[in-house]
């Protein structure tokens, strides 16, 4: 089973080993750095020791993705619950994202899309639009609270005088 971690190939876990071995630290360095370009495959982040062994790697791929699991589990109920429910989504797919090049994929495209939103909420028509409606809907809140008062008044649902 390939999950698409850290090999490109079917290959077994002692021939990558022993490719690891011979290359070297700093073919894992150039490794991560060139892993930030399109055409590279993604690369596990788990410490070498737990990439030799095929069950290792494989358990850790496990807590990786029970422990993502959870932080967006905890994530989706703060969308409803007091919380940075968004932040904590985002988080979990960042943990994913250090071992399975799906959620990789994922994540990079949710921050190009960020970074879009972002870059449009900053142009000064949609600002100006924005602000102008924003400005609207305030105005009308307050004519209709405004309405309410002296309609009927400012009651209040306990009486002070009792106590």
């Amino acid at each position: 089973m390939n999950t698409g971690s850290d090999r490109g190939t079917h290959g077994s876990a002692a021939d990558d080993a022993t490719t690891e071995a011979a290359a070297g630290s700093t073919a894992e360095a150039a490794t991560e750095a060139a892993g930030a370009a399109e055409g590279t495959p993604h690369v596990s982040k788990a410490p070498a020791f737990i990439k030799r062994n095929r069950s290792l790697h494989l358990s850790w791929q496990v807590g990786v993705f029970i422990v993502g699991l959870a932080v967006i589990g905890a994530g989706i109920a703060m969308l409803v619950l007091p919380g940075p429910g968004w932040v904590a989504i985002f988080a979990g797919l960042a943990i994913w994202a250090t071992e399975f090049a799906w959620a990789h994929l994922v994540l990079r495209w949710t921050k190009r899309k960020v970074t879009e939103a972002a870059q449009k909420a900053l142009d000064p028509k949609v600002r100006r639009r924005n602000i102008i409606l924003t400005s609207v809907g305030l105005v009308i809140a307050g004519a209709l609270i405004g309405f309410y008062l002296w309609k009927y008044g400012l009651v209040l649902p306990w009486s002070l005088k009792d106590q």
